[in-house]
């Protein structure tokens, strides 16, 4: 899966090394010459230099990898880690939202509900796909399956990854806001387990609207933030090219989001980003999808209940006023 056509700024090293190390390998076919230690002397530093990048990664350079084009998206995931999806449409309201795909399948052998946020891969997709920013209808259809899972007793499964909901004029006529905020109080008081990944982009209430779960997980080039970095320097810098120092502020790597109690997993990736190894990022992912359903799947109702609402109320630090008579 990978691709060295597109090339972030900070990979651009590593993309010299591997085109001299395709040339190499062509000469080697087209002549029969034995360059075998040099191919194995470029594979070595390759090695070396992609260990050096990907450990220290800063948060702007992780946004520019969970954007990647070539990253895998929820339908995806949705292939690699259950057997058997059949997706559901509509959320009986007004329409279908292609934003958000959902349906029944099984995982690991024991039916799921799993849902998850789509963007598409080119334009035709992505217009489709509306860029992975649903409206309101998507998430009612969330919901709706949400529902259903619950009346069947299944765990559900949701994989975040949009910009943000999509914030145009019939979405503001729908009601986006109060959609996600139904979607918000209605699965704190579900009676299974639900777990919530961010694979990709976590962009605000976009990606709360089907976040509020039992545990929240996070692929380790993933941001989840109240506004983008762009959105965030605009406002404060007046300048969207301030963005890497936004991402520097916004404090949303995996790493402060685990520190603060925003998520409670950091999945780790294929060296490079999940773009590299679908199948690899899809193991892990699975991993650890088995791992909290097994946690959450011995609570009982009420425990699972108080557990969700605790974790959610417990995020954040406020301070109260002093009352004066």
């Amino acid at each position: 899966m990978d691709d060295i056509t597109y090339t972030l700024e900070f990979e651009k090293p590593l993309r010299e090394l591997e085109k001299q190390l395709i040339t190499l390998q062509q000469v080697s076919d087209d002549t029969k010459v034995d360059v075998s230690e040099e191919i194995k002397a470029i594979e070595s530093k390759l090695e070396q230099l992609k260990s050096n990048i990907y450990a220290d990664l800063s948060p702007w350079q992780r946004v520019q990898l969970c954007r990647h084009p070539k990253r895998p998206y929820a339908l995806d995931y949705i292939e690699r880690i259950v057997t058997d999806f059949e997706e559901l449409h509509g959320d009986r309201r007004f329409m279908d939202d292609p934003a958000i795909v959902g349906g029944t399948a099984f995982f690991e052998g024991k039916p799921v509900m799993i849902i998850g946020q789509q963007k598409g891969r080119n334009t035709k997709e992505n217009l489709k796909r509306n860029f992975g920013c649903p409206n309101p209808e998507g998430y009612r259809k969330a919901m709706r399956l949400m529902e259903m899972a619950e009346k069947f007793s299944l765990p559900i499964i949701t994989l975040v990854d949009t910009p943000g909901a999509y914030p145009g004029i019939g979405a503001e006529e729908r009601h986006v806001a109060e959609a996600i905020a139904v979607n918000i109080r209605d699965m704190s008081a579900l009676s299974v387990p639900i777990i919530s990944i961010i694979i990709g982009e976590g962009g605000s209430g976009g990606a709360l609207g089907i976040a509020v779960a039992d545990s929240v997980m996070i692929l380790e080039n993933s941001y989840y933030s109240v506004i983008s970095p762009e959105g965030c320097a605009a406002i404060l810098w007046k300048d969207r090219a301030a963005a890497p120092k936004a991402a520097e502020a916004l404090k949303f790597s995996p790493e402060d989001l685990k520190k603060y109690g925003v998520v409670d997993t950091i999945i780790s990736e294929p060296a490079g980003g999940a773009h590299r190894d679908y199948d690899l990022a899809a193991k892990n992912l699975k991993k650890e999808i088995k791992s909290q359903l097994a946690r959450t799947q011995k609570l009982n109702t009420k425990t699972l209940l108080e557990k969700r609402y605790k974790k959610f109320r417990n995020m954040g630090v406020f301070e109260e006023a002093n009352q004066t008579g």
